[in-house]
């Protein structure tokens, strides 16, 4: 499971996925109901940037008297059936998250986790796959998609023993266009696969607390 990350930043935006950034500011990590560039394909088959919050289901919209979730990931097997996620999964709201990094913790050296940084050494950003969502203010959310990585050299190393092991799914470049365009979910879980290790490394990164507050919350974005 994903929960923070390093978003790209404004010129990685421009050079590396060829879109235009969106107004507002972000942050250089992103955690649970941070705002952070997400990548969509309009109507036109045009790319598009947008902030977006981290957590399909964001906790400021979770009504009162309901237990909070997490909607940051959502599952490859299941995304077409929860309840959560399967509206937006058949509309084909896919996305890229633009990223340079991702943090998972890891146990190798006992009893109390090393952060790591899992990034792609031969690129200056990747893509990971999204959905998106948006709300009636002309706010958006987005959740990162995983699969099972049990047997994967770099991904299995991560989490809590015992724990199944997640990674994200990194879209590779060649494959952005196809992706962003995909709007038949079948066609979609093609894409569900995991990355290749030798093309990615991972290493101890230095510990950053999570601020208790998240940022404000995304405000004018207007949908397509």
């Amino acid at each position: 499971m994903c929960t923070n990350y390093a978003p790209v930043q404004r010129q990685l935006l421009r050079d590396v996925f060829g879109v235009e950034p969106p107004p507002a500011e972000w942050k250089p990590e992103t955690w649970p109901d941070y705002a952070a560039p997400i990548v969509r394909a309009n109507g036109d088959g045009r790319r598009d940037s947008v902030l977006a919050t981290f957590g399909f289901v964001p906790r400021s919209r979770i009504p009162q008297g309901v237990r909070p979730f997490d909607t940051m990931n959502a599952r490859s097997e299941t995304v077409g059936e929860k309840r959560s996620f399967s509206g937006p999964w058949k509309k084909g709201q896919l996305c890229l998250v633009p990223a340079t990094a991702v943090y998972e913790p890891n146990y190798e050296a006992g009893p109390k986790s090393t952060r790591y940084r899992i990034r792609l050494p031969d690129e200056p950003a990747f893509g990971i796959a999204g959905l998106w969502r948006d709300w009636p203010d002309g706010t958006y959310s987005f959740t990162m998609l995983t699969v099972n990585a049990d047997k994967h050299p770099v991904m299995s190393r991560m989490h809590a023993p015992g724990k199944e092991k997640r990674s994200v799914v990194i879209v590779p470049r060649h494959q952005w266009g196809d992706w962003l365009d995909c709007r038949e979910p079948e066609v979609a879980r093609s894409f569900m696969t995991l990355y290749p290790s030798d093309q990615m490394a991972a290493e101890p990164a230095p510990i950053v607390r999570r601020p208790k507050e998240p940022p404000a919350s995304v405000e004018g974005q207007l949908p397509l």
